[in-house]
């Protein structure tokens, strides 16, 4: 077994790594990244069993994944995939997505798990919750994924959240159709602040290697994958994507109580 996932404020990392860990403590799980692409697609070759992780985005899964999985089409074939999901409150088919896609090149689809964690969008103040509310969801979550894993250890039962045409057509209409030009490709429209002070944080960790320092100042490219590390992160606040002002930096360690 193997846990490959998305994530950029850490909430979607945490579930995987929790549900991996209750499983077996000893499965390794990897962050997606332009930078470990050739690892991941060697580690996924040597396994059989995969959880596929990520955010949803708009009812939808982020482009980077979908990318990930078109490019690599060739190594699904015959894998078993467990599609995993986050969302802050909606996510309608999100496990649904990948595994639509993944079944198209061959992979058995063996169940889909969608978990509701605190807001991730740390510059749109819609979803903000107070400290013990997002502390509560968390402590639900991690229930669930509890539950599930000890569900998979003693009756080989798998959830099936998010994949079936029911849920094709809640996420479909209830949110993807009316948000499809969000998730269609990377986005453009990172913004940097001259707040910035060039401390490097953003272009170190950035998944799309879509940041540089230029002139001691962040420069955004033209492969924003919406995971909203650079925001969550920036000590000076100075980033924001699909708003103007950062709200909230979202992270999960600030939920662990």
């Amino acid at each position: 077994m193997l846990g490959i996932y998305m994530s950029g404020t850490g909430n979607t990392q945490h579930c995987v790594i929790k549900l991996l860990g209750l499983i077996d403590s000893e499965v390794e799980s990897i962050r997606i990244t332009k930078a470990n692409e050739e690892k991941i697609v060697d580690r996924i070759k040597e396994n059989n069993t995969i959880i596929l992780a990520y955010p949803t985005q708009f009812s939808n899964m982020p482009y980077m994944v979908r990318d990930f999985i078109k490019r690599n089409q060739t190594i699904w074939l015959g894998k078993k995939v467990l599609c995993m999901t986050t969302m802050g409150i909606f996510s309608g088919d999100g496990a649904g997505c990948s595994a639509r896609l993944l079944k198209r090149y061959g992979a058995e689809i063996i169940g889909g798990l969608q978990i509701r964690m605190p807001d991730a969008v740390c510059d749109n103040k819609m979803l903000k919750k107070p400290l013990k509310e997002n502390q509560r969801l968390v402590k639900e979550a991690d229930k669930k994924i509890e539950d599930v894993a000890k569900d998979i250890m003693e009756n080989g039962k798998y959830p099936k959240e998010g994949i079936s045409f029911i849920s094709h057509m809640v996420g479909l209409f209830g949110q993807r159709l009316w948000f499809y030009n969000k998730t269609t490709e990377y986005s453009k429209k990172l913004k940097i602040s001259d707040d910035c002070i060039g401390c490097g944080l953003c272009s170190k960790n950035c998944p799309m290697e879509n940041l540089r320092i230029k002139d001691g100042k962040a420069v955004a490219g033209y492969s924003c994958a919406m995971c909203y590390f650079c925001i969550s992160t920036c000590p000076k606040r100075a980033i924001t994507l699909l708003g103007s002002k950062v709200f909230e930096q979202c992270r999960y360690e600030s939920y662990e109580g």
